[in-house]
């Protein structure tokens, strides 16, 4: 019997879940999972994780904290405790995510990544279960490096290209997040296409591109494919080293039936011409990121996205609470 598309997937790349949902977590059992604000505020929304939050606002207070720095204090909490009952239901690493508004901020990233990381340890989780998961600005990566020289696993996301990628494996960062989806829908709209046939989606090129380097110059950092809009596009980048995906995409691909062939390997990387790039440093960081429009669009579109999803999950949480009046004079 010919085994499910997932199945076969599962032979060749790692599968994470791109999920907070528990249920859907325990359902499909990846070996990771990724999380990010977007996530964590979706999933504070469902009426099964109340008690999480009350556990999250109770902790908080106990901790002294008040007013802003009650919700702020609780939604760290609140990801840290959504992370902690992933990895109850996973045998690898979870992501969890610094706050987005930090993105360009190397010290602040460095303080709240180290923040994280006490809270899981409150609970007994071993740090090389947790990933910080952080921008690809320059500070962002920068914070990363510095982590990284102390032991601290990252996952570098909200990434576009290979400038960013390039810099995350000079900064030897453990794992990348290029995003497919993202990049098709800017160029769908920049050009005004309505369809790519896999082989030209500019999405599954980017993250093919940032592969071929990575294999030829004997990178260690993993490539964990993200932000999917189909099942075309994750079965387009079989054999990447990871592939983080939906839910909902997970469980087509149990449906799907048919023959999955490998599109990334060690051997495949070798036989493209090799990329001769220079080292980057923050100016001509900075500079291709700007000169890449999609990259540049992107990279802050997602970061004010993040911003934005926190921004909600605190006013769910002043909301619930009832301490509008306390916060805001």
């Amino acid at each position: 019997m010919t085994q499910n598309a997932l199945n076969q997937l599962k032979s060749l790349t790692t599968i994470v879940a791109d999920s907070s949902d528990l249920t859907a977590i325990e359902t499909f059992r990846p070996l990771d999972a990724t999380t990010n604000p977007s996530l964590i505020t979706a999933a504070a929304n469902q009426p099964e994780n109340k008690e999480l939050i009350e556990s999250a606002f109770d902790q908080a207070k106990k901790e002294g904290y008040v007013s802003d720095e009650l919700i702020e204090r609780t939604i760290d909490i609140l990801t840290v405790k959504f992370g902690v009952e992933i990895l109850k239901l996973v045998e690898g690493r979870v992501s969890t995510e610094v706050d987005a508004a930090l993105s360009y901020d190397t010290e602040a990233t460095i303080a709240k990544a180290k923040e994280l990381l006490a809270l899981y340890a409150q609970y007994g989780i071993d740090q090389n279960r947790i990933l910080i998961k952080i921008a690809s600005t320059w500070e962002g990566i920068q914070a990363a490096k510095a982590l990284e020289s102390k032991g601290i696993h990252c996952n570098l996301t909200l990434l576009f290209g290979l400038h960013q990628a390039q810099a995350c494996a000079e900064a030897n960062v453990t794992l990348i997040s290029p995003f497919v989806g993202r990049i098709l829908d800017w160029y769908k709209k920049a050009e005004n296409v309505e369809y790519y046939p896999i082989d030209k989606d500019p999405g599954v090129l980017s993250v093919k591109q940032i592969y071929h380097y990575y294999k030829q110059h004997n990178i260690q950092t993993e490539i964990m494919g993200a932000s999917f809009r189909s099942v075309d596009q994750v079965l387009g980048l079989a054999g990447c080293d990871l592939l983080t995906v939906s839910p909902n995409l997970l469980a087509e691909l149990e449906k799907d039936q048919r023959t999955v062939e490998v599109q990334l390997s060690t051997d495949h990387a070798h036989a493209h011409g090799h990329h001769d790039i220079q080292p980057l440093n923050k100016q001509n960081f900075k500079d291709a990121v700007e000169k890449d429009l999609m990259s540049f669009q992107l990279l802050q579109g997602g970061i004010d996205s993040f911003i934005k999803a926190r921004e909600q999950l605190s006013t769910l949480l002043r909301q619930s609470f009832g301490i509008d009046a306390e916060i805001k004079p």
